[in-house]
């Protein structure tokens, strides 16, 4: 792999024609265009209401419930909370915990910390709380007329992220689908206008003429419509899976290994596909920064190809939305040959990233028969994580690889690691190859594992490890063979 000098804009040759961007390099720029910028203020003096428009990012108010676990456990629960809403583009200005055995039903929080919160809510000046966990509709509802500004809960503020990170159509359709399926059931909880038309008898209360009818037809239409479009994006996304299954179809007729890269977001998974494959995707330090799985095609050591699938990462309570929008693209780790779970070693709590994806991994494969493929675990970011943590994974996470897609510390050994651990031919043949039959020298190369090889009068000896296709094109010119 060629490397890439970033020059310095300011000098001379950094316009160099010689100078070509990856992909992921033009992605980056492309997204980094479009970012709001904090304390970039547009205010005028003397214009009308309608006139002044202010361009700030969204002031929002963290809310969390702590119903289980350690005081650890739930404050880095609410940072990644903050994470989430700086990368959909929000300045955070508060975080409020509470102590509950259970979410209240009504409020999440209680009706006491409600009022706090509305109070932290008029001192900051926040527009939108946000509250660490899924809120029914009924909680929803209640929220917004207590605290008087909108509320989102985790699973709305993911969805956004998804939203804005998708860019192949695939994966804006398994968006939109996931944000209807969660829309559905809130519809009544997202304004008055969508609220239920009144009945009754004449000189009631919520009655009377020209208010009886049909009922709540606004609401039913929209659901109706609805439903519509989530028919159609399944219709969309299963005719899309056909295209995805003939290409999976084709790399398995061919007996190409494939290695799924899995792990929490930001992790590093794009950062070791780049540091292997030199693939060039998108790299940014940011929560679900890439959405669509990538697949490039390597080789080990000693020739033999296989792919690396980089899949879209997970996070504690991924919504079960995106779950079912996206489980034909999380079937891609389900049906690889390896999993390279990558875990991220400067995270405090890496342990619990390594939990959260195996449940997720777990809630995909529920309905499958097949077990999950083997698993290699793969610590990145090495380089910025503390001794003692290390030392901890190393004891913990037995039979794992350290290594720092960054600095290309421990590629080498992982790209060892991987060459054992990948599945190899089942049959070992000897084979005198005329040279007239130069191609099937070639595939052994490129599709099996070559042990010895020798250039003769007659042709090529070969002493090979393939698979059964190519070894029942070679028993024409076996000379001696056995069986592993």
């Amino acid at each position: 792999m060629t490397e890439q000098t970033h020059t310095d804009p300011n000098d001379t040759d950094f316009y160099d024609d010689s100078y070509d961007p990856s992909v992921g390099e033009m992605e980056l720029e492309d997204r980094a265009s479009l970012r709001r910028v904090a304390g970039m203020s547009t205010e005028l003096e003397d214009v009308t209401e309608v006139e002044y428009r202010q361009l700030r990012l969204e002031r929002v108010v963290l809310v969390g419930v702590w119903t289980e676990g350690t005081a650890e456990q739930s404050d880095a629960s609410l940072a990644e909370l903050a994470r989430l809403a700086e990368t959909a583009g929000s300045e955070v200005l508060e975080g409020l915990v509470q102590r509950r055995a259970k979410p209240d039903p009504a409020t999440y929080i209680g009706s006491g910390k409600v009022r706090e919160l509305r109070d932290v809510v008029i001192a900051t000046g926040a527009d939108t709380v946000i509250c660490d966990g899924e809120l029914s509709p009924g909680q929803l509802r209640q929220l917004e007329e207590k605290v008087k500004v909108k509320v989102i809960d985790r699973t709305a503020l993911i969805l956004d992220i998804f939203a804005q990170h998708a860019r192949s159509r695939e994966g804006k359709a398994q968006v939109e689908l996931a944000q209807l399926q969660y829309l559905i059931p809130r519809l009544r909880g997202w304004g008055s206008a969508l609220s239920r038309q009144a009945g009754g008898r004449a000189g009631g209360a919520n009655g009377g003429v020209g208010l009886r009818g049909p009922g709540e037809t606004k609401l039913e239409t929209d659901r109706r419509r609805i439903s519509k479009r989530v028919a159609k994006l399944r219709r969309e996304i299963a005719a899309m899976d056909t295209i995805r299954e003939t290409k999976r179809g084709r790399r398995l007729a061919n007996d190409v290994p494939s290695i799924a890269i899995v792990g929490y977001t930001n992790a590093g998974k794009s950062s070791l596909l780049n540091a292997l494959t030199g693939a060039g995707v998108l790299v940014e330090d940011a929560l679900f920064a890439t959405l669509d799985p990538t697949t490039r095609r390597a080789q080990t050591a000693d020739g033999r190809t296989f792919t690396l699938t980089d899949t879209v990462g997970f996070v504690r309570h991924l919504p079960h939305q995106l779950v079912d929008a996206f489980r034909s693209t999380l079937e891609e780790a389900a049906d690889a040959d390896l999993l390279l779970h990558v875990v991220d070693g400067s995270d405090p709590a890496p342990e619990d990233q390594v939990n959260a994806v195996r449940e997720v991994l777990a809630e995909i494969t529920r309905t499958r028969k097949e077990p999950l493929p083997p698993e290699l675990l793969v610590i990145n970011k090495a380089d910025t994580a503390d001794e003692v943590t290390l030392a901890r994974l190393r004891h913990a996470l037995s039979g794992s690889v350290q290594v720092s897609a960054r600095t290309g510390s421990g590629i080498a050994d992982l790209a060892e690691v991987l060459a054992e651990r990948l599945p190899r031919p089942e049959t070992v043949l000897d084979a005198l190859v005329p040279y007239a039959r130069g191609e099937l020298v070639s595939r052994a190369h490129a599709e099996g594992e070559v042990l010895e090889e020798e250039h003769v009068a007659d042709g090529t000896r070969l002493r090979v490890r393939v698979r059964p296709d190519l070894a029942a094109a070679l028993r024409a010119f076996e000379t001696n063979s056995s069986a592993l």
